[in-house]
């Protein structure tokens, strides 16, 4: 599957749930999620963990970079995950805690999440599918930047798990 997204800061939470009431946004539910994220090969592998729901094993492939992106996904079940990347364990490389408020506009999720130790964020996830293409995708994301746009700060061109692994792990400082 594909889907476009797009992340940036969240600076004033109750103004982005206003918008989503004004665009017509439907609220599905508050989630509580934590994503553990494994050393791999190529792409990324991150198990999805979340109180009444299954688990999730998501493996995707996409760029960083600080505007709208093309992503590459696949969700597999737990027994789907051992089956292809097998039975024993794999090394964990960061492990991200979040509260995460789901909306859906169309085809397109709207996220709205207070991730532990970093802060607020937005994400959008359009959907990518015969009658909503990668241009109509990005045409959404450009109209939802503009709608919320007085609530967020800095585009994110990567992911919670490379912003924790930074603050985890950061640069050491240059010698001189």
């Amino acid at each position: 599957m594909h889907n476009v997204e797009f992340k940036a800061e969240l600076r004033d939470l109750p103004l982005a749930r206003s918008v989503c009431k004004a665009l017509g946004a439907t609220f599905i539910l508050t989630l509580d999620q934590t994503d553990t994220y494994f050393q791999i090969a190529a792409g990324r592998l991150k198990k999805r963990e979340c109180k009444g729901e299954p688990t999730e094993f998501i493996f995707y492939d996409r760029e960083n970079r600080a505007r709208p992106k093309l992503s590459h996904f696949t969700i597999y079940s737990e027994a789907q995950a051992m089956e292809r990347f097998g039975a024993t364990p794999l090394p964990v490389w960061v492990v991200v805690r979040k509260v995460r408020e789901l909306y859906m506009l169309d085809s397109t999720r709207i996220h709205l999440d207070v991730v532990e130790g970093l802060g607020s964020f937005l994400e959008f996830e359009s959907l990518v599918s015969p009658s909503n293409n990668v241009a109509r995708c990005h045409a959404t994301i450009g109209k939802l930047r503009s709608s919320f746009g007085p609530a967020l700060g800095e585009i994110i061109g990567c992911s919670y798990s490379d912003m924790i692994a930074r603050e985890r792990d950061p640069e050491p400082e240059p010698r001189g």
